[in-house]
């Protein structure tokens, strides 16, 4: 069984930064590509950002491009998204997922191309 936790959500006033973990555990994976979903309420959920196998290659939503940065550690497997400069805008809840099933070396956008989630973390963001 698979199982994805993420952690470090939280309050925090505009402009302000806070950083989310998310572990994986259970079954051991070769290799993966990871992403960060995120749903406002009333909205359907969106892609944030998303990161290789390796790390080295990552993409961002363009709503949050310059302002979070995705990372990983592969030894921990764990994958890290910072989130600087926060606004009204970004408050939601925060999912991390595993995409295993193809090229874990490709970066992998859409929601229904991920195999496991996590169970989410709420970020609140006051102006």
């Amino acid at each position: 069984q698979v199982q994805l936790v993420e952690s470090g959500g939280g309050l925090v006033q505009a402009g302000g930064s806070l950083r989310l973990s998310c572990a994986a555990s259970g079954r051991t994976f070769s290799s993966y590509a990871m992403g960060w979903f995120r749903q406002a309420p009333g909205k359907e959920r969106e892609f944030v950002a998303a990161i290789s196998w390796s790390g080295g290659s990552t993409y961002y939503a363009d709503s949050v491009k310059g302002r979070f940065t995705i990372s990983r550690d592969n030894a921990k497997n764990t994958v890290y998204l910072q989130m600087n400069s926060l606004n009204a805008e970004d408050t939601a809840v925060y999912y991390c997922a595993i995409e295993d099933d193809g090229d874990p070396d490709e970066i992998v956008t859409k929601e229904v191309a991920y195999d496991y989630w996590g169970q989410g973390t709420q970020v609140t963001v006051s102006s």
